[in-house]
């Protein structure tokens, strides 16, 4: 039987990612087919390593367009890996034809080393995938179905975080949270939005969530169920955090950090905004695991169920 299939581009070489992936495998049943995008000849170690024998069909990228994906099935298309750090763009050169041709909307990254493959050239792989679908409006959602959590600036060194905190950034962040919760999870969210500053007070005659925050959630209320500012500090608190579906900060730890540590692994990345949904692991290559066969699969489990109900 035919069924749409999830795209995967496994990441780094060296990562633990083969280890949760046959882990997740093992542990949950998922109906979609599942596309491999990398290496073959390492994947076929990977295979062996982890004794994991369940057949995977190498299909070619131009036939891929003509073939009929049968669901709980295993596919490879094979990229030669490479010495340089082209491999892990070449991987996501074919995921990214694949899905502007219409094959499918679903696909999940691995982790990547972003100092070693980005270069610098983004602060992310969520600014990596946007660019090159031409998105200027999108948004980082750490996803759990009892709590999220979205970044205003991602990845952007603190002393830079204000000079980016803008009514416009805010807005569309917020907008676009709304949308994608209506559009794919099919309710209205209940959004709180944190202060740059603490308490939301400044001893500077220039406060952000007096001139900036509070402004845009008051422009927003009448559509959009949006509270805030609140106190970074006390939100997370239980009877807090209870009252929302997503909490929204200004900057990345300031939200990322209380969310792994109420959740830990039992999250995923979602970039908001694109024409299709990408969804990776929240965790990273942890080369410093690799072979010790201890690595938790919750979090792509969580990435592979999401996409599998889509």
């Amino acid at each position: 039987m035919s069924s749409n299939p999830i795209l995967i581009v496994p990441g780094e070489k060296r990562s633990v990612f083969f280890e949760i992936f046959f882990k997740s495998l093992r542990s949950k049943f998922f109906s979609s087919p599942l596309i491999l995008i990398c290496d073959k000849k390492n994947l076929d170690k990977e295979l062996r390593k982890h004794n994991f024998n369940k057949n995977i069909e190498q299909i070619k990228l131009d036939k891929a367009f003509s073939k009929k994906f049968y669901k709980k099935k295993i596919y490879v298309i094979d990229v030669k890996f490479q010495a340089s750090n082209n491999y892990v763009h070449n991987c996501f050169k074919v995921a990214f034809k694949l899905i502007k041709k219409g094959l499918t909307y679903k696909m999940i990254n691995g982790p990547i080393n972003k100092t070693r493959t980005l270069k610098k050239k983004y602060l992310g792989i969520t600014e990596f995938v946007a660019k090159n679908f031409k998105q200027n409006q999108f948004a980082m959602l750490i996803y759990n179905k009892k709590l999220s959590v979205c970044p205003v600036t991602t990845h952007l060194p603190i002393k830079l975080v204000a000079k980016k905190i803008t009514k416009k950034k805010v807005k569309e962040k917020i907008i676009i949270i709304n949308d994608f919760y209506k559009k794919f999870l099919g309710f209205k969210p209940r959004i709180a939005v944190v202060g740059l500053n603490p308490h939301c007070e400044s001893v500077l005659e220039f406060n952000e969530d007096i001139k900036i925050i509070s402004p845009v959630i008051k422009s927003l209320e009448s559509k959009i169920n949006v509270k805030g500012p609140f106190a970074a500090d006390t939100i997370f608190l239980k009877n807090n955090r209870n009252k929302f579906d997503i909490i929204v900060g200004m900057y990345h730890d300031q939200v990322l950090t209380p969310i792994k540590t109420i959740f830990e692994y039992d999250a995923i990345n979602i970039t908001l905004g694109l024409p299709f949904l990408r969804v990776t692991p929240d965790h990273g290559p942890n080369e410093k695991m690799i072979g010790k066969n201890i690595s938790n699969p919750i979090s792509l489990i969580r990435s592979l169920e999401f996409l599998d109900k889509k």
